[in-house]
């Protein structure tokens, strides 16, 4: 069983070449806690969630000032291999993303096989069936692990994606609006999993839904931009029925209220 770990970001300055995303983010997560990220679109949400396991690096340019720590190690200090991190801190996108030409079974093994871990078939076989069951998928997939991913609806196929992330045993779970592209029946399979999922890991989630926020978080993180071309700040954190019924500050009542975005 995974040893759910703890988040502390430090000062946090998120850059897109000289382009200033995310300006002096701290904060801390606590472990088998579920975190959701609100705020208007552009404000840095999904940006500084990049940060927590280094896939904003992915374009060309970004780089971060400051420290994010996972039980005291820097995930930007020197040597850290970023291919480490990722399997330290898993990712569910926005849109299911399944390898459309791999089967079922061979879509949860992908990002084991892709850390070079070689494993006997019944290994296999038993990562699949522990991973599948961890995502609340097992039993409607069972009997076709041979098909191609591609195959199942859409909320099967996030709940595969959440399997494949789960299968290389990572630590904390980020999730960038899992469930923007779903039905609700498939939403509320998705949020009752998360309410599972944090006996084990540490979850970060970014949301556009409220209702969805107060559902499935512990505590909230309200982001907020001063306008085109300013940098994204983190402008309140709490527990989340603070956030929703008692806010410090006007900003955050006005967008949980839904007075502005």
């Amino acid at each position: 069983m995974p040893v759910s770990k703890r988040i502390e970001v430090n000062d946090l300055n998120v850059y897109y070449g000289d382009f200033l995303a995310v300006e002096g983010v701290s904060m801390t997560i606590e472990p088998r806690t579920v975190t959701a990220f609100i705020g208007p679109s552009g404000c840095g949400k999904s940006t500084f969630l990049r940060t927590l396991n280094r896939m904003h690096e992915v374009i060309p340019g970004a780089h971060v000032r400051g420290e994010v720590l996972i039980d005291g190690n820097d995930l930007y200090g020197p040597g850290v291999d970023p291919v480490l991190v990722r399997r330290q801190v898993g990712m569910v996108f926005q849109r299911p993303n399944p390898f459309p030409t791999m089967s079922i079974a061979d879509n949860v093994l992908a990002g084991v096989r892709l850390n070079n871990r070689r494993m006997p078939k019944s290994d296999a076989d038993d990562l699949v069936e522990t991973s599948l069951q961890g995502a609340n998928l097992w039993n409607e997939v069972k009997d076709r692990l041979h098909l191609p991913g591609s195959s199942l609806s859409g909320g099967q196929q996030q709940r595969l994606c959440i399997a494949r992330a789960i299968a290389v045993s990572p630590d904390v779970l980020l999730m960038d609006e899992p469930c923007s592209a779903l039905d609700p029946i498939s939403t509320l399979a998705i949020e009752d999993l998360i309410e599972e999922l944090k006996q084990e890991y540490t979850i970060v989630i970014v949301t556009h839904n409220m209702q969805q926020a107060t559902r499935v978080s512990d505590k909230t993180a309200f982001f907020n931009i001063a306008g085109t071309g300013k940098p994204g700040k983190l402008i309140e954190y709490d527990t989340t029925s603070t956030i929703f019924t008692n806010p410090n500050v006007q900003a955050t009542e006005d967008y949980v209220s839904g007075k502005f975005g």
